[in-house]
């Protein structure tokens, strides 16, 4: 059920130059989320800017209703946003999204994840891992300064594989070529991945052709989060050509089956 609500933010970090992690007093959001879901968040209280930022959910702690989410500094919205103080009131709305990831049925999960595309995974890791999963986790990204939250997915995983583009860090190359090696040795059952679109399309073109189960969280702009301003639209892998079908990110995802959705 989402709401809203004046969440009191009781923590802030920055991780890296940039990128923030801010841990917010919310129950009644964290008791009606799942890994996947996320939240918008009204920045200032003044006309501009007038729309919600869409923002990942990082992590729940359900034992003290704590939420707590990552972002990156890029525009004026989340510039403002950044320069909450703690012990201010955070005014948001969620857990927004009606798909997100499932992974019940599957045993030997495959988490793929690229620059701040990682944040919504942590979660998801986390979850499985208590649920006994084997949980192997693969995160690319560009050099060594923009690694985040390496020891925190370690502590979930089973396996870990980290890579960055240049080799300045961990593994050099990119972090789906060792998930195609593990689908090889039949390592892996089922694939959950955010992350920049070239890194999801190669990882939807890669479990179409091995037919392994694929779940893929989409970003987009979005002015609502509620399915009115039609805004975040991402067009179904079958519909026809001359009468496109369409979902909304923000109600029928983020999460959507890897064979479903044109990308």
């Amino acid at each position: 059920m989402t709401e809203l609500l004046l969440a009191k933010l009781i923590q802030k970090e920055e991780l890296k130059p940039n990128i923030f992690k801010f841990s917010v007093q919310a129950p009644s959001i964290v008791e009606n989320s799942k890994p996947g879901n996320f939240i918008e968040i009204r920045v200032s209280n003044q006309t501009e800017p007038f729309l919600r930022r869409p923002i990942s959910i990082y992590n729940l702690d359900r034992e003290n209703g704590i939420l707590e989410f990552i972002f990156q500094v890029k525009g004026k919205g989340t510039e403002i946003l950044a320069k909450k103080e703690i012990g201010s009131n955070i005014d948001i709305l969620g857990p927004i999204g009606y798909g997100t990831f499932k992974y019940e049925k599957y045993q030997n999960l495959a988490i793929i994840g690229g620059g701040i595309g990682v944040f919504p995974l942590y979660e998801l890791a986390k979850c499985a891992k208590n649920d006994n999963k084997n949980v192997n986790t693969y995160l690319g990204f560009r050099n060594k300064d923009f690694v985040v939250l390496e020891e925190e997915f370690k502590n979930v995983s089973d396996k870990l594989i980290l890579t960055t583009d240049d080799g300045s860090y961990s593994e050099k190359g990119f972090a789906i070529n060792y998930l195609e090696k593990d689908i090889e040795e039949g390592k892996i059952d089922s694939i959950y991945a955010c992350g920049p679109l070239p890194m999801l399309k190669a990882v939807q073109k890669l479990a179409i052709e091995k037919d392994i189960p694929c779940q893929i969280s989409l970003e987009e702009k979005m002015g609502c989060g509620l399915g009115v301003c039609l805004g975040c639209a991402v067009k179904t892998a079958k519909s026809p050509k001359e009468a496109p079908e369409y979902w909304h990110v923000c109600k029928a995802g983020p999460v959507f089956q890897a064979k479903d959705v044109e990308i």
